[in-house]
């Protein structure tokens, strides 16, 4: 994996002598340091000794040719190279303004400064090749020419405002400001190159963006690691640019096609390249032989099929990152309104493991013979299925991406109505029975599963409303919920006393053990709009809760939930017991076991 470590000083990183250039993949973050660490890392170099340790850098070397120039992809610690470049440019700029005739060994100090920013072999060459992104690429260039290592580059508009440059003025002033300090400047800035020259950095050379992958994963101390998407990106364009030279704009904005339909959390864009690869395993298999796509193997699965057929890659990458769009609900199923809902409600009752189904029958949808009507189907299987197993934890969650995997590669035999089978019968194998899904439901709910608790509930409200009563259950307000679950007879640890009298009599003991074997069932929960403002109140107050214009906003709220609460002048356990019974035989008749169209027969 790791091809080589070695403490090097920074002199020999940027050897005069080596043709050795750092490259910063094309695409990567842009270069984000600032004054706080400009002045940590000046301030360290001049107040330390000699050989002061900066930290560590990864670089992939796969280079072949010892005797072509060898460009390392520095994937880890380009915002520490590119400030001690960029130091050492500001260094070379004020020593070779002093207006003072150098001795040969001072100009040679100079040559050689030079030297270690642009290769002595091609003076366009520069020793640290940045990035693109925001301009950090044109800057940097900008910023050697100004500081007389580069003959040529222009001047990036609102080059001034950004970081590059910004960088180069700041230590320009700080070495001015070193420089009023000595009587010989000569002499100090001599001084300052050789405390930059001798700190040292580690370098660890890997073979692959797959070791270096599992290189950050192992490191526990990194500041901002690249991730597992990071590197695929620049392995893919980097992939890219070696078969299709020049192109490389065209295949970074189609590869920001694939993050755009993504979004930005990094967590749906790591889901979906491990649900392709595991829904599409079967074809797949000939290039990588991986059993399942996890995050530590992300980088070695991607990797193969990078090099493989880059160009395409992408194009299936955009291809299926679009249809993910409409699976995750970032964008609507084209003239399908009742699909997308389904999906939402998917996306409610936690069913993301069955989205690398979904991906394979979304793209296979002509071939495999399957009419909207079959994916609203399927999706309603796996909606039941899941508000099943988050109720009862059946199947283990270790358990659900085998499940899916094992349709995937028995689908691609199977035609339409078939496959609504082989998903209903694959479920319907692995799902909690009627019996054990009727005693959890029966249970503490709110307490063993929070989200499934008011999804069962927004979904029997939402079961009976027309179009006159609709309300979006689902409407958040900043990271809340709207409509939040209400308990009847409050939760909160001390039993107000006006439910203490009501549902024990008057026994503090008993409305504390009620507290614990019946706060939390189903039948003492509704949803409300307005849960802060009926907390602890007695049960007549919420029944008959009004807002300011005399509106009803407790139980008299019209809610098909709170029919039987509106109608009570008093709450008892036996109540929630009557009434948890009545939702959960709803909720029963909902969500039934799948069945197959044979089963049915």
């Amino acid at each position: 994996m790791i091809k080589s470590v070695e403490n090097y000083a920074v002199s020999a990183l940027f050897s005069v002598d080596e043709k050795v250039i750092y490259a910063i993949p094309r695409y990567q973050r842009e270069y984000t340091w600032g004054k706080w660490q400009w002045d940590t890392l000046f301030e360290d170099l001049l107040d330390n000794d000699p050989s002061y340790f900066l930290g560590s850098i990864i670089c992939i070397n796969q280079s072949t040719d010892a005797l072509a120039v060898q460009s390392l992809e520095l994937v880890d610690g380009q915002q520490r190279m590119t400030t001690l470049s960029l130091l050492k440019a500001a260094i070379y700029s004020c020593f070779k303004n002093l207006d003072v005739e150098l001795e040969f060994e001072q100009q040679l100090e100079l040559h050689n400064l030079k030297h270690k920013l642009i290769l002595k072999s091609n003076a366009d060459q520069t020793r640290i090749v940045p990035q693109v992104q925001n301009s950090n690429q044109q800057d940097y260039f900008w910023v050697l020419n100004q500081a007389g290592v580069l003959k040529e580059a222009d001047y990036p508009s609102n080059a001034g405002n950004r970081r590059i440059v910004r960088a180069f003025r700041h230590f320009s002033s700080r070495i001015e400001e070193y420089l009023q300090e000595s009587s010989d400047r000569v002499s100090a800035l001599t001084s300052l190159i050789e405390k930059v020259n001798t700190a040292t950095l580690v370098k660890i050379e890997v073979a692959s963006h797959s070791d270096a992958y599992t290189l950050f994963e192992s490191l526990n101390n990194r500041g901002v690691p690249l991730t597992a998407i990071d590197l695929i990106k620049n392995k893919l364009l980097a992939k890219l640019e070696s078969d299709d030279e020049g192109q490389i704009d065209k295949h970074f904005n189609n590869w920001t096609k694939v993050l755009g339909y993504l979004g930005d959390d990094y967590g749906v864009q790591e889901r979906f390249f491990r649900q392709y690869y595991n829904a599409f395993k079967p074809k797949l298999k000939d290039i990588v032989s991986v059993p399942v796509a996890t995050k530590s193997n992300l980088m070695q699965v991607y990797e193969k099929l990078i090099s493989h057929d880059a160009e395409t890659f992408l194009a299936k990458m955009i291809k299926h990152s679009e249809l993910y769009a409409q699976i995750i609900c970032h964008n609507q199923v084209p003239e399908q309104p009742r699909l997308s809902y389904l999906l939402e409600d998917l996306e409610r009752v936690q069913g993301v493991p069955s989205y690398l189904l979904l991906m394979l029958l979304f793209a296979k949808q002509e071939k495999l013979g399957l009419s909207f009507d079959h994916l609203e189907n399927i999706t309603k299987l796996l909606i039941a299925f899941f508000v099943r197993r988050n109720t009862t934890d059946r199947p283990a969650t270790r358990d659900l991406t085998r499940i899916f995997m094992d349709l995937t590669g028995v689908i691609p035999t199977l035609q339409g109505d078939e496959i609504v089978d082989a998903v209903a019968t694959s479920l319907s194998r692995v799902s909690a029975d009627d019996e054990t899904f009727k005693r959890d439901l029966s249970g503490n709910l709110y307490a063993d599963n929070k989200s499934v608790c008011r999804y069962v509930l927004c979904a029997l409200e939402q079961s009976r409303m027309t179009r006159e009563t609709e309300r979006n259950l689902w409407a958040v307000k900043g990271k809340q919920f709207v409509w939040t679950i209400e308990h009847i007879f409050p939760q909160g640890e001390n039993v107000p006393q006006c439910w203490v009298d009501m549902i024990a009599q008057s026994d503090e003991a008993l409305a504390k053990q009620y507290l614990e074997t019946h706060a939390h069932k189903l039948g003492n929960l509704t949803i409300s709009g307005y849960n802060s403002t009926l907390g602890n109140k007695s049960f007549i107050e919420k029944r008959d809760r009004q807002d300011k214009k005399g509106s009803p906003v407790g139980y008299n709220n019209g809610l098909y939930l709170n029919a039987e609460l509106a109608k009570a002048d008093s709450w008892s356990v036996d109540q929630i017991d009557s009434r948890t019974q009545d939702l959960v035989q709803q909720i029963l008749q909902m969500y039934p076991l799948p069945i197959s169209n044979k089963e049915r027969l």
